[in-house]
């Protein structure tokens, strides 16, 4: 029977089937708990949207609206009620509502489920930016650097010469933004280079306040987009793990892709001491290994810039306060006070004694893995890339 001829499925009946579906249920699954037929369930689907279980299953924060809430949305569309009161159930704006709907099809065709797919689709990140999803667009844009125009130079003139085709329009903003942010390596160099200004590094804008901080600082902010999806290898994460009234200290650095762990002994934690430290440890890897080192704003790292320039190795600096910005360091620090518990001296350890500690984390298999080890993934990256 189909559900056109059958009798209609109640609301409530018709939610908990979308609900189901967007957990992930089959439709075998759905029939056994809701009870209607199989045909009446794939036109309840139908009718609402659909499922893209990938993306229904999203659960985003309390700011965006929930599927719940589009399910509710849907309701009050189908039983005639204004945007406004539907808002004021869902105790949400009705400029929230009203986008909402418009953006998806109108009342007539608003579906709650397809609607929750394309907010969790646009809610990826990261996003690649307009000029690396053109390489049109991007081609020109490094020529006209390479002819020294400014960015401003360079978006007004494609909007003069491209009139009739937005996608080779670019702001200014994205232009500084590929070249200070995306932009890495050489090719950073040489695009900072074709600026009237030489700079590899952006002045804040507006004022800020410099009292105390590092000089030369690049914000986390600033880090390559490849750096967050943890994809790409050879990017750390580090800090300092302190002793007894703050007299003793060991550098922890741990690889963001594999988790693997490397620590340094250091005398005391001044600048020039960690740096040395530092360096003592990456060249204990392999050169293509290092690519960036994600820090906290502590004093120890003043002299950051010298250890770029030592080691090739980009330095970004977290927010003040923000520990969760280097979660897979503070995740490590945590698991190091096993072996170096809070009020104890860290000072009489040797070298060879946190390597040994080293190897032991680095040989606990991570659920984050797969189950493999840290070493053992670290391995298989040296094998591909030797």
């Amino acid at each position: 029977m189909s559900a056109k001829r059958g009798r209609p499925i109640n609301v409530e009946v018709r939610r908990k089937i979308v609900r189901l579906a967007a957990q992930g249920a089959t439709y075998r699954e759905i029939v056994d708990q809701v009870g209607p037929s199989m045909r009446m369930i794939t036109a309840a689907l139908r009718d609402w949207g659909g499922v893209t279980r990938s993306d229904t299953a999203w659960d985003p924060s309390a700011r965006r609206l929930s599927l719940e809430e589009r399910l509710a949305i849907k309701v009050g569309l189908s039983h005639g009620r204004s945007l406004s009161a539907i808002a004021r159930e869902l105790h949400r704006a009705p400029s929230t509502v009203c986008r909402e709907v418009t953006a998806n099809g109108g009342r007539d065709h608003y579906r709650p489920a397809a609607a929750h797919a394309r907010a969790a689709r646009c809610a990826r990140r990261p996003k690649p930016t307009k000029l690396a999803a053109n390489p049109e667009l991007c081609r020109r844009v490094i020529d006209d650097l390479g002819s020294l125009w400014s960015p401003e130079q360079i978006r007004r003139r494609l909007r003069t010469e491209f009139a009739q085709r937005p996608e080779m329009w670019v702001s200014h903003e994205t232009i500084y933004k590929s070249i200070y942010i995306q932009g890495r390596g050489e090719l950073r160099r040489e695009l900072a280079r074709c600026l009237r200004t030489g700079r590899a590094q952006r002045r804040p804008q507006g004022r800020v306040e410099r009292r105390g901080r590092i000089a030369e600082m690049v914000m986390i902010s600033e880090r390559p987009a490849e750096v967050a999806d943890r994809a790409v290898p050879g990017h750390w994460e580090g800090d300092l793990l302190i002793g007894k009234d703050n007299k003793s200290a060991i550098a922890t650095l741990v690889e963001r892709s594999t988790r693997y762990v490397l620590l340094a002994k250091i005398a005391n934690q001044r600048a020039e001491t960690v740096r040395r430290a530092l360096i003592e440890r990456v060249h204990t890897l392999p050169e293509h290994l290092w690519r960036s080192l994600t820090w906290d704003q502590g004093s120890e790292m003043a002299q950051h810039r010298l250890f770029s320039i030592e080691t090739g190795i980009d330095v970004y600096f977290c927010d003040p306060h923000s520990p969760w910005q280097r979660g897979s360091n503070e995740n490590t620090n945590g698991l190091l006070r096993q072996y170096f518990p809070k009020g104890t001296s860290v000072s009489r350890y040797s070298q060879a004694e946190l390597d040994a500690v080293a190897v032991q984390l680095n040989g606990r298999p991570r659920e984050t893995l797969g189950w493999q080890t840290p070493a053992e993934r670290l391995t298989e990256l040296i094998a591909l890339t030797g």
